[in-house]
């Protein structure tokens, strides 16, 4: 046994082995930003503003029991909104609390615009 030839041997193992470790670090990251690209592109980006309403989705709702129920709930009142996306929403009998903003949708009242009411009430 020759211990200087295997220790040089050891040694460049011991450098190869930290080279693959930057290199699996490099690949990580650059999975990671290119991952973190596509989530943000998928987002829908919504503004609310105070007093507006909203729907809620209710993600817990299951499928079976009331099939045709819907996943949206009643409109709430936006009492804040934050700057990374969080909502603070004011239910009908007071309670307030806080909501991730992809989880809430505009709610619109009946409302028809003039243009579409008079094709609906043209006798032809």
């Amino acid at each position: 046994m020759d211990l200087e030839a295997s220790g040089e041997l050891r040694k460049l193992q011991l450098n190869e082995l930290d080279e693959f470790r930057s290199e699996a670090y490099d690949n990580s990251k650059i999975y990671k930003e290119n991952t973190k690209k596509w989530h943000d592109k998928v987002i829908v980006h919504r503004e609310f503003e105070k007093g507006q309403r909203v729907l809620l989705f209710n993600s817990r709702l299951k499928l079976f029991p009331g099939k045709l129920k819907s996943r949206w709930s009643r409109p709430f009142l936006v009492e804040t909104v934050y700057p990374h996306g969080s909502i603070e929403l004011r239910c009908t009998d007071g309670r307030v609390f806080k909501v991730n903003g992809q989880r809430v949708k505009n709610y619109f009242v009946n409302e028809v615009p003039p243009a579409s009411s008079a094709l609906l009430n043209d006798p032809n």
